[in-house]
């Protein structure tokens, strides 16, 4: 009788732990921290808006939401551009997510673009979450408008973008008719500087941008970070940090750019107006995938970027804004068409100039695979005008055989220091000091002293794991081990390209890796 009692009372104790388990996983009463709306594309606009018994459309739920409410997008596709204008607060943000393990798609087949038009708008609102959405298929065959995938503008701060895929944001407009799309664009264009801005986690491909750009970041922004993203298949340049002279001519000049901020750990590959050759023609080669354009305070580490037009630049287009107090360390950056790491102006074009810049420990490969615009090779690490008071030290720079390893422009330009490098190529060095295209040096001395730089610096193969693959990092007894020129930890980095130690028993090797 007693054994009989402690077995039902066992049973019904499973029983109501099995219905406790199923409830955990589905109730109309789920909630995060505050109250949760779900919204399914099989649901009800005059639905509650439970788990059960959810919204059709996010519209029906937007103005309910409070600091700390979360919106929840069940499987399928919602065809409705959304808008915020709620915000959070520090300790209770709003939140828009898909349901775990499901995906959800905001699509724009159905949306006529006008004006500047996201599928997302997030504008003069603060602590905002967006996480593990799919955002895609807006486009339009007109010059005078601008798809986005997301837009963050206004006095917007506390914005984060993660884990979500950006594609198909496309304009078909010809060259004549201007062409313009972004998949994240970022504009601080209010009375307050954007801040804690954070993109990551996300991917972005099969972009058609035009002129403009996939991560747009540009106007007053102050504080941001870029991290883990992988950027692919897109016919301009990959993510840009820039002065808002051209997209925010009435902004303040004393802070209408984007500083600040931190790009690292991402992966930019096939960014390459190859990808549009009815748009840009053939064999025009100038997407930047990491392009600092009239930024400041800007850190670029632990990238790989490779089979893109160039791989990184700190560049100014703008007469009003240098470049100025970079860093780009420890990233590999090979098998580009043109140039590794660009900078200074776009010759004969403006007067900003890269200034103040330390690019360090970064492993260039086999870049240059073709010619530039004036058939030029631009050489893996590329100086054009106004160049002054910039550090290249501590990178690895491998070669092709036909390539340049230093190509230098003009006269333009002071104070650079060039040493503490390891240089390599199969075929004959070249080395270019302040003419376009005209004669290479072939003798590293001669080389030293036409410069005047590099004392310190080595010709010798790096031992590279794999020339063919490739794998950039070194192999043990390379001649790089240990042999880098330690600045300090605020310059170097924490970590190399694989997270571990960069400086270490106070010694660094030359490269991306330690």
């Amino acid at each position: 009788m007693k054994s009989t009692l402690r077995m039902n009372i066992l049973f019904t104790a499973i029983i109501m732990a099995l219905a406790c388990s199923e409830s955990s996983r589905i109730t109309d009463n789920e909630t995060y921290a505050h109250h949760t709306y779900y919204v399914s594309p099989e649901g009800n606009d005059s639905n509650p808006g439970t788990v059960r018994q959810p919204v059709k459309s996010a519209k029906a739920v937007l103005n309910k939401l409070l600091a700390g409410d979360t919106l929840v997008f069940r499987k399928g596709v919602y065809y409705e551009p959304i808008s915020l204008s709620r915000s959070g607060t520090a300790d209770s943000w709003i939140t828009l997510k898909a349901y775990p393990g499901e995906k959800a798609v905001i699509d724009g087949s159905q949306t006529t673009v006008s004006g500047w038009q996201a599928l997302l708008t997030i504008s003069n609102v603060r602590y905002i979450s967006v996480e593990g959405l799919d955002i895609c298929n807006l486009s339009t065959n007109s010059g005078s408008v601008d798809p986005e995938g997301i837009a963050v503008t206004g006095n917007a701060h506390h914005i984060s973008i993660k884990n979500c895929n950006i594609y198909n944001i496309k304009s078909h407009s010809p060259m004549s008719q201007g062409r313009s799309a972004h998949a994240i664009f970022a504009m601080g264009n209010g009375t307050e500087a954007i801040t804690d801005l954070t993109i990551s986690g996300c991917t972005v491909h099969d972009m058609q941008t035009g002129t403009s750009e996939n991560i747009t970041l540009a106007g007053n922004i102050d504080g941001f970070t870029i991290s883990r993203n992988k950027v692919y298949h897109t016919e301009n340049i990959g993510i840009i940090v820039a002065g808002g002279d051209g997209l925010n001519p009435q902004g303040n000049p004393a802070t209408n750019y984007a500083r600040n901020g931190v790009v690292s750990d991402n992966e930019l590959y096939n960014v390459s107006m190859g990808n549009s050759v009815d748009f840009w023609g053939k064999d025009n080669y100038g997407a930047i995938a990491i392009y600092v354009c009239g930024g400041a305070g800007v850190i670029i580490e632990r990238n790989k970027v490779y089979d893109s037009d160039r791989g990184i630049g700190l560049v100014s287009e703008s007469n009003i804004y240098p470049t100025r107090n970079c860093i780009v360390r420890n990233n590999f950056v090979y098998n580009c068409w043109r140039t590794g790491i660009y900078m200074g102006d776009y010759l004969n074009y403006t007067r900003g100039g890269t200034k103040d810049c330390q690019v360090v420990n970064n492993t260039l490969f086999q870049n240059n695979r073709t010619v530039g615009a004036f058939g030029e090779i631009e050489g893996e690490i590329r100086l054009t005008e106004n160049c002054e008071n910039n550090i290249i030290r501590n990178n690895i720079v491998y070669a092709r055989p036909v390539d340049v390893i230093i190509h230098k422009y003009s006269s333009s330009g002071s104070g650079n220091i060039i040493d503490n490098n390891l240089y390599f190529t199969t075929g004959t060095p070249q080395w270019i000091w302040n003419s376009t295209n005209d004669a290479p040096i072939t003798d590293f001395n001669t080389w030293k002293t036409v410069s005047g730089t590099d004392a310190a610096s080595s010709f010798a193969d790096p031992r590279l794991k794999s020339t063919s693959l490739p794998d950039l990092h070194i192999q043990p007894g390379s001649p790089a081990v240990n042999t880098g020129f330690v600045i300090s930890e605020a310059v170097n980095g924490k970590t190399d390209i694989d997270g571990r130690p960069r400086i270490k028993n106070n010694k660094i090797s030359k490269g991306a890796q330690q």
